[in-house]
């Protein structure tokens, strides 16, 4: 045991030991002995941005050939917030918590990759009708009759209150308190759909922006573990995010009649199988993963200073929701399932008992993954088989121009970029 506690004792550079929660896994408490109320308030400016390449499929240019994916557009996406949240103990080691997103600018931009205009781009020469028929009978020869998916360079625009945020957490073993264990911390946090539904349909500007809402409940649960030693405090992070329409959730077919030809099949909406339910948007399944560690740089009286590294790895499942190109067709899209992978580098400055300040950058990159793709059909007659010759079995949201094989849309080269600044008044 000697041997050990020099080994530690060196490592850690003599540092007393201190036991501290890490960020990560802080709780308000409040009832105790010498604490008898405990709360934070966290006052945060974040900018966050996405850039993705999108690619489109051709048909193989000879029989039996692969297919091939073509860079078509850059999309880039800006989002600018306030966030404001307010942590209370509620008895010791509980935390009762509400915040609040202020999103000042939520912005989009789709422009031409390099080596492609509007002389090449399938986007603009498009012969396609939604439904499958041609635009033309001679339109793919002499261009007659030709129809752009929509125009580039395109901008939308959005912005507004978000969605409300409440959380519950218990730690159930304190370090603080008890230092032959470690912290460990199990909550639940639950996003309530109270911002304005977002309609891909509109057409928005940066003097008149659209809403943000997707009207989905998002309930996350979630555990941490962190131990401090040293000046170091490794933690370890599992969460779970499970999705649930709430009241007015969208639907690609409640505007139907605003751009019927954005639906490759709009008379079957609301009728038979094809209820809101099975139209309207099926958010995706998160599950997400954290472990790093906090470091204490400095450690005097009144002046602390920390750094925080992390390593985040997310999956996130299959679905039809607002993606990189929903805001250029105006619909929500099915998209496929993809990994985020990626890092943060946060450095908190404590000023003092009672302020603090948390600056930090995050970088995630996006596994490849397809933006457009909508069963064609369902098999309501038990078959085994979608016969498009009843049109029952015919699905509104599939749009033969984006949707069907050889002419979907693919993400790639995406990446998600944030950094923040983060005011905490610790009572």
């Amino acid at each position: 045991m000697s041997r050990l506690r020099a080994v530690v004792t060196a490592l850690t550079l003599g540092a007393p030991f201190v036991a501290t929660a890490a960020d990560i896994t802080r709780v308000a408490s409040s009832f105790e002995d010498d604490h008898p109320f405990g709360m934070f308030i966290d006052v945060g400016l974040e900018h966050s941005q996405r850039r993705t390449k999108i690619l489109r499929e051709i048909l193989p240019s000879t029989p039996g050939g692969t297919r091939q994916l073509t860079p078509e557009l850059w999309y880039k996406s800006y989002d600018t917030r306030l966030n404001v949240d307010l942590a209370v103990g509620i008895s010791p080691d509980v935390e009762l918590s509400v915040g609040l997103p202020i999103i000042l600018a939520q912005d989009e931009t789709w422009d031409y990759v390099s080596g492609r205009n509007e002389g090449n781009s399938s986007i603009i020469n498009n012969c396609l009708n939604a439904d499958g028929t041609l635009t033309d009978p001679t339109c793919a020869t002499t261009g007659t009759g030709k129809r752009a998916l929509f125009e580039v360079p395109l901008k939308r625009y959005h912005g507004g209150v978000g969605n409300m945020r409440f959380g519950l957490k218990w730690a159930v073993f304190n370090q603080r308190k008890d230092d032959t264990k470690p912290t460990w911390v199990v909550g639940l946090d639950y996003e309530a759909p109270t911002a304005k539904q977002l309609d891909p349909s509109l057409v928005t500007a940066s003097n008149d922006r659209g809403a943000v809402g997707d009207r989905v409940h998002k309930y996350t649960l979630h555990t941490e573990l962190s131990r401090k030693i040293g000046l170091a405090e490794p933690y370890f992070k599992l969460q779970y995010t499970i999705p649930v329409r709430g009241p007015g959730f969208y639907s690609n077919c409640d505007n139907q009649n605003v751009d019927p030809q954005n639906l490759g099949y709009p008379q079957n909406c609301g009728q038979g199988v094809w209820d809101r339910k099975t139209t309207g948007i099926q958010p995706a399944h998160v599950a997400g993963v954290t472990f790093g560690s906090e470091f204490q740089v400095l450690n005097q009286p009144r002046r602390k200073l920390k750094l925080d590294l992390r390593a985040i790895s997310n999956y996130v499942s299959e679905g039809r929701y607002y993606n990189e190109m929903s805001g250029a067709l105006r619909k929500l899209l099915y998209t496929g399932d993809y990994l985020q992978v990626g890092g943060r580098l946060a450095l908190t400055v404590q000023l003092s008992d009672v302020i603090s300040i948390r600056g930090s950058g995050m970088m995630l990159y996006n596994t490849d993954h397809v933006l457009t793709d909508e069963k064609i059909g369902k098999d309501t007659d038990n078959n085994g088989t979608v016969d498009l010759n009843n049109p029952a079995e015919r699905n509104p949201n599939f749009d033969y121009r984006t949707d069907f094989v050889s002419r979907r849309f693919y993400a790639a080269e995406s990446k998600d970029f944030r950094v923040d600044a983060t005011a905490t008044f610790s009572f």
